[in-house]
């Protein structure tokens, strides 16, 4: 139980700091992004030891296809992440109506500007290239254990930057979740791409990986 539990706060720590950054203190691109990277990095290190600090459906399907996550663990991993979302937003809730903020602004994700086929490609490559680096940084072979968390985090950041005007910069279909729900609209229905399209890029980021060595294991010459 206290590994789901890490997951459960690791990406409720995500959705709460980063779509509050969003919402509340009205941040700029580059705020909002940091503070979904530096909401990684902190959680990481504070619950990663617990859990693998996975924070996202798409790296432990990632996880599981690599064989560093059981298939069961996996399944709870990804239930505990999406009521994470869930009850941040909910919470997040309970402020927007307190401070009068507009009902439908939760830091959801959505395309208004381009079209769904060209979010989905956005989405999916953005996921890719994030769950590579994670999985390269955590490999026994390539990666480093202490900076890994960092690396991932800034990833993570300047991802959400370069995406953020695109599609809302999520590469993590529990992140949109929770946000959806609540704030309903287009952001519900457009959700099956934050669904799929995340998914997508991790199953590619995970043979990628496998191909580029992430799951050798290193050896003294």
């Amino acid at each position: 139980m206290k590994k789901y539990l890490a997951e459960f706060l690791g990406t409720f720590m995500l959705v709460f700091l980063g779509t509050g950054t969003v919402v509340v203190a009205k941040g700029g691109t580059l705020t909002i992004g940091l503070a979904f990277g530096l909401a990684i990095t902190i959680m990481a290190y504070a619950v990663g030891g617990i859990s693998g600090g996975n924070f996202n459906p798409g790296v432990s399907i990632a996880m599981m296809i690599n064989k560093r996550l059981e298939v069961k663990d996996g399944i709870f991993y990804i239930i505990a992440q999406a009521l994470g979302s869930i009850v941040a937003s909910a919470i997040l809730y309970v402020y927007v109506h307190a401070l009068e903020l507009p009902n439908d602004g939760f830091g959801q994700t959505d395309f208004p500007n381009i079209s769904a086929a060209q979010a989905f490609g956005v989405e999916t490559l953005i996921t890719f290239l994030f769950v590579f680096v994670i999985l390269m940084v955590t490999s026994e072979k390539y990666g480093n254990a202490q900076m890994a968390p960092v690396a991932i985090g800034i990833t993570l950041a300047f991802l959400i930057i370069v995406a953020l005007n695109l599609t809302g910069g999520s590469l993590n279909a529990a992140r949109s979740l929770g946000p959806a729900i609540f704030a309903g609209g287009s952001a519900l229905s457009h959700y099956w791409v934050y669904l799929l399209a995340p998914t997508l890029g991790a199953v590619i980021a995970a043979f990628v990986a496998k191909f580029m060595g992430s799951e050798e294991k290193y050896r003294v010459e």
